[in-house]
């Protein structure tokens, strides 16, 4: 088993029920929810002319491998009706993958670490609820060194 983070968010109806939903349909008998952080509520990156996120992070246990555990986490956004429209625009689910152990993977499919998770201080404020001092695996930084050196980025923990 690997352990695995994952950014959860939700800016379309029920917010924290669309979230909970995902995280159910995430178990399975080769990925288990160890830890979950705090619920944030976070300004939109990109498009700001919608509604806030709610976020939170996963830490979890898992035996699948990366492409596996991709096709895993997009088939859960589906089931719980997202849908693709505009690019960081307004969704029901979204899901990434931040972390897989300490592997690092950039391909046109898929990248671990999550290529902007340390410019996201709605990644960065959860992850250090769960593991502070994990180093991220390219830039050599504590997830709580990644967090003060983000500026701006309103959120606030429910």
């Amino acid at each position: 088993m690997k352990r695995i983070f994952l950014s959860l968010g939700s800016n379309l109806g029920d917010r924290e029920a669309n979230l909970r939903d995902a995280l159910k349909r995430l178990e399975s008998p080769r990925l288990h929810v160890t830890r979950l952080s705090s619920f944030y509520e976070t300004e939109p990156i990109g498009l700001t002319g919608q509604p806030w996120f709610l976020n939170v992070v996963a830490e979890a246990d898992t035996s699948l491998f990366p492409l596996m555990l991709l096709n895993h986490t997009q088939h859960v956004e589906r089931a719980t009706g997202r849908r693709k429209t505009v690019l960081n625009g307004p969704r029901k689910i979204d899901i990434d993958i931040l972390l897989y152990s300490h592997l690092v993977i950039n391909t046109r499919k898929l990248c671990i670490p999550h290529a902007r998770m340390h410019e996201r201080r709605f990644v960065l404020e959860p992850m250090i609820e769960l593991a502070p001092d994990l180093p991220h695996p390219v830039l050599r930084k504590t997830m709580l060194d990644l967090f003060t050196a983000v500026k701006g980025q309103a959120a606030r923990r429910r």
